[in-house]
């Protein structure tokens, strides 16, 4: 063990196994050192924890013991595991959100692997290590349709036992053909947003696969928008085939697909259960909008730039190092309060109607309606002179207002 030399980033490498995790940390510059190295034995349930939520608390069990590693140093995480996508998933499992509700304060940079120096620490007691291949990832998909709804199952398979299953619910009519291109689509999204450069996928539908391989022509003009839809998803892999196969051996995406029509409540908590409620060639053709930029592009855009292992200079670290990327969706840590939804313009301006002089409105000073934002869980940085602007424009208040207009004088 060292002492690890300022002004130098830090190395993490995670292993993990069916019954340990582990972690060195290590600084690779200007000299190899092992700052510290940490292991413990997986407890209960924690052994029936997926590869890829085992591979995460050792990352989480990694920062609580070492957290003035953490603070002092810029620590960049080395693994393959696409620990950086799932934590950002809105709709994962509970305990994965609170996992990365814990680690959003640390600022962590996630790269590949690379030098097996540091790793060769961390497997030696949970893993051995294996020459690098191209990952092949598996998908299986499939969709069904039938008088109580729509459904489809999702379940998309990586190298190092990384498993990740998906169950959507259709809320629209559509055929069983419409429901197994959907469920494609949804997979193949999926995929990319993992970056999965080579894909094998499987599915029960002969149809779909006949189309997609040029045996069967595409007849239906529905269906053919569809066909376009995957065709252009599958450039975005290096490497991409279908096959057939048949329901016997797609017994799990199957169930997935029934899952969603189920009222009892499902015991499988790490599963990704999401609502369609139109489909995705309708989504994907309503949101071909011009954006506008407001104040969250740019810490959302620098954001992404430290994640990809860009240099930030002084001030804009400490710009975004209150914030947490969840989705799609930015938001703020307080100390006394929770995450808070960081807003836009016009979303702010509603948020602000609704409260002063909505339904359940008190039409409240400009203090007293900071704090009712707050307390509703939003931000957003002109929040204080937007209230103050707002309370003086309403007519109610200046109609009613205990406003006294009488000169000093008098």
């Amino acid at each position: 063990m060292a002492r690890p030399t300022e002004g130098f980033d830090l190395q993490l490498y995670l292993a993990a196994s069916s019954h340990s995790i582990s972690a060195a940390l290590i600084q690779e510059h200007p000299d190899f050192k092992l700052i510290y190295f940490i292991s413990r034995t997986l407890q209960g349930p924690e052994e029936r924890y997926s590869h890829v939520e085992q591979v995460a608390l050792a990352l989480l069990t990694a920062a609580r013991r070492l957290r003035p590693y953490f603070h002092s140093h810029q620590v960049v995480v080395r693994t393959n595991h696409p620990i950086a996508k799932i934590l950002r998933k809105p709709d994962l499992a509970g305990r994965i959100v609170a996992r990365a509700i814990e680690l959003s304060e640390f600022g962590l940079q996630y790269e590949p692997q690379g030098s097996v120096k540091g790793q060769h620490l961390a497997d030696f007691i949970a893993e051995a290590y294996h020459p690098e291949e191209p990952s092949i990832w598996h998908l299986n998909v499939d969709g069904s349709s039938d008088k109580r709804g729509g459904g489809a199952g999702i379940v998309l398979e990586g190298p190092g036992n990384f498993l990740v299953e998906q169950a959507i619910r259709f809320n629209f009519q559509l055929s069983n053909n419409q429901a197994e291109y959907e469920a494609l689509v949804s997979g193949l999204l999926l995929a990319k947003e993992l970056e999965v450069n080579h894909l094998e996928c499987k599915m029960e539908s002969q149809l779909v696969v006949g189309q997609l391989n040029g045996t069967f022509q595409v007849k239906d003009n529905h269906l053919l928008r569809y066909y376009h839809k995957v065709s252009d998803l599958i450039k975005s892999f290096t490497s991409f085939s279908v096959t057939h196969i048949p329901r016997s051996q797609n017994s799990r995406a199957d169930l997935l697909s029934k899952l969603t029509h189920s009222r009892e409540k499902s015991q499988l908590s790490s599963v990704i259960k999401t609502t369609l409620h139109k489909p995705l060639l309708e989504a994907c053709a309503a949101n071909v909008t011009t954006p506008r930029t407001d104040w969250r592009q740019d810490i959302i855009q620098l954001m992404i730039h430290q994640e990809q292992g860009g240099r930030l200079s002084i001030l804009d670290s400490k710009r975004i190092a209150r914030y947490l990327l969840v989705g799609d969706d930015l938001y703020r840590r307080g100390y006394t309060t929770p995450l808070l939804k960081c807003l836009s313009e016009e979303e702010a301006k509603y948020v602000m109607q609704e409260l002063h002089q909505g339904i359940c409105g008190s039409h409240s000073g400009k203090r007293m309606m900071k704090a009712k934002v707050l307390r509703a869980g939003f931000y957003w940085p002109s929040m204080e002179q937007d209230c103050a602007t707002f309370v003086q424009k309403c007519i109610s208040c200046q109609s009613h207002g205990h406003n006294l207009r009488i000169p000093p004088s008098e």
